[in-house]
């Protein structure tokens, strides 16, 4: 459980005013001293991430964030921070106290969508609260608790998880509709400075997995040895999947009858929106001297000297557009003169869940900036964006 991946943990946002119990409610529901409690209003400033383990279900991710009814210039950043964990949410559980202003009971009606709320203080009323019967009769699910007691909480639980388990059966898959029983598939990856000693990164484990559960097969080579490979076989792969970084080789060997993608592609229609991302990359080509240009990461490592975000795909494009670039390479979100930017290219996500990624791809997109994915925007400025497109023709619309 401990080495599930963030971006593989469905989150759970717990929402709602100033002490209305957001963090003892988190401790209850885990059975541990995670969050802070106090008396004192806007204890919790910046949203808190807890991975757990919520059994039976298996890992997850709680999120305690600052109230929504925070004050001042402090108290609006925080707010503004607890939104954008919000918009990442898979499950949002709103807990209250009981006593709600019509704001929010405005909120719970537009919002109903994979939303819970919690009403505290169940041991010290006696009686169902008002605005529970008020809240249920609009079919807004609803569930009283104790955070002194316990009362409730694994009925609490239980709701969660429901929820839980019919979202994972509605999950999509990495290699949805691409594979099936007895597929054969090449897998072309690169051992570079990213890859720790003895390890695989992400995008190749999750896919490697995805292969083995359809009853397929995979062989795996590096970039360098794809010929001698392919010589080797006595049919040809269904599929072949490569690391961006490579693309260019890849496409050199791989014969042009075998479907070609890359991983990054293969992330970009797992967790965002493939279609709008091939949209943004036309972008690229309308680039003038001096736009700014946002390169966004979602998980922090050691830059090395061939990074592909910061050294890379600024060279990539400044060779490509042959013009003079603002190019700013940022994680944990956008900045705030995101409108500012003339693209955005966004990375892989592996380590975002879907709903954090479409988040930022409509966060950018209400901002009038277009995004992109780094491996649909390295196709694209070696020429290959419709080689590797290929295995997805019936789903993009045309441009």
């Amino acid at each position: 459980m401990t080495n599930t991946p963030r971006g593989l943990r469905p989150h759970i946002v717990l929402l709602g005013p100033r002490n209305s119990g957001k963090s003892s409610l988190i401790n209850r529901i885990t059975g541990r001293e995670l969050a802070i409690v106090s008396d004192t209003p806007g204890t919790t400033t910046d949203p808190v991430y807890k991975g757990m383990e919520l059994l039976p279900f298996g890992p997850v991710v709680f999120v305690d964030t600052a109230g929504i009814d925070d004050e001042g210039v402090l108290g609006t950043q925080r707010v503004s921070r607890t939104r954008r964990a919000e918009r990442g949410a898979d499950i949002t559980l709103y807990v209250t106290s009981g006593t709600m202003t019509e704001a929010e009971r405005r909120y719970l009606r537009e919002h109903r969508t994979d939303l819970l709320v919690a009403v505290t203080g169940r041991d010290s009323r006696g009686a169902e609260a008002p605005v529970t019967a008020e809240l249920r009769a609009e079919g807004i699910a609803v569930l009283e608790v104790s955070n002194l007691t316990g009362a409730g909480v694994e009925e609490l639980k239980r709701e969660l998880i429901s929820v839980l388990e019919t979202k994972r059966e509605q999950e999509r898959a990495l290699l949805q509709n691409m594979i099936s029983r007895y597929s054969f598939v090449l897998m072309i990856v690169p051992i570079d400075l990213e890859a720790p000693k003895g390890r695989l990164i992400l995008p190749q484990v999750q896919t490697i997995r995805e292969i083995l559960d359809a009853d397929a097969a995979t062989l795996v080579v590096k970039e360098r040895e794809v010929d001698w490979a392919l010589s080797q076989l006595k049919r040809l792969p269904d599929l072949a999947i490569t690391d961006s970084q490579v693309v260019q080789k890849a496409a050199g060997s791989v014969p042009p009858e075998i479907p070609l993608t890359t991983f990054s592609v293969l992330f970009s229609r797992l967790k965002g929106d493939l279609a709008r991302f091939v949209e943004g990359s036309a972008m690229i080509d309308r680039l003038e001297h001096g736009d700014r240009v946002l390169l966004a990461e979602s998980c922090t490592h050691h830059a090395h000297s061939d990074d592909i975000g910061r050294v890379k795909i600024p060279r990539w494009l400044r060779q490509y557009t042959g013009k003079e670039l603002d190019i700013t390479v940022q994680g944990g979100g956008y900045p705030d003169d995101i409108g500012e930017y003339a693209l955005v290219i966004h990375c892989g996500a592996c380590m975002l869940t879907r709903k954090m990624m479409l988040s930022r791809l409509d966060e950018a997109v209400a901002a009038g900036v277009p995004v992109t994915n780094y491996g649909i925007a390295i196709s694209h400025l070696h020429g290959l964006l419709d080689r590797v497109l290929v295995p997805f023709e019936g789903e993009l619309r045309p441009v």
